[in-house]
């Protein structure tokens, strides 16, 4: 197998960048779910209340599965970027400053995961629950803590490879 190729399989870090992806995925059908349930529920042919707390939920999961999308997004090179000064410069050089705006992006989800985790840590000090479902509003929170430290970690590894693809 040639260089490459080796470079192209992937790792067990890409393999759990998936999964986590995959996951949000499926968090996002099962709030889809929930969703035409309530819409559902509360039409004049039922005439329910619909789901309790259904727009807590599509607020937490919706915050938690786009944290899940981003590191496999970051790892396909999928995140928008403005090329118009680069596309002139050798690969080489292009390559190196992708990596130098992926170190950027690491550090800003860095910065992120902190401070979700201060967050995190304030609403677990102070009891804070949602309003109807009575979630303990520190879970969510720092799970996205979590998640951001992954989206540091995949645009870490992001970079890395590039500069060994530049060297």
């Amino acid at each position: 197998m040639s260089s490459k190729e080796e470079e192209a399989a992937p790792s067990g870090f890409d393999w759990a960048v998936r999964a986590v992806a995959l996951l949000g995925g499926a968090l996002l059908v099962a709030l889809s779910v929930v969703v035409v349930v309530s819409v559902t529920l509360r039409s004049d042919l039922v005439g329910s209340a619909g789901v309790p707390g259904d727009f807590e939920l599509v607020q937490m999961a919706t915050a938690i599965a786009a944290f899940c999308f981003l590191p496999w997004c970051q790892l396909r090179r999928g995140n928008i970027f403005v090329d118009t000064f680069t596309l002139k410069l050798p690969l080489r050089w292009q390559r190196r400053i992708d990596a130098l705006w992926d170190i950027v992006y690491a550090l800003v989800m860095v910065l992120i995961s902190w401070r979700l985790a201060v967050g995190a840590r304030a609403a677990y000090a102070t009891g804070e629950n949602s309003m109807v479902l009575q979630v303990p509003s520190y879970l969510p929170i720092a799970l996205c803590s979590v998640l951001a430290a992954l989206v540091a970690a995949a645009a870490a590894v992001s970079a890395l490879r590039l500069m060994r693809a530049s060297a």
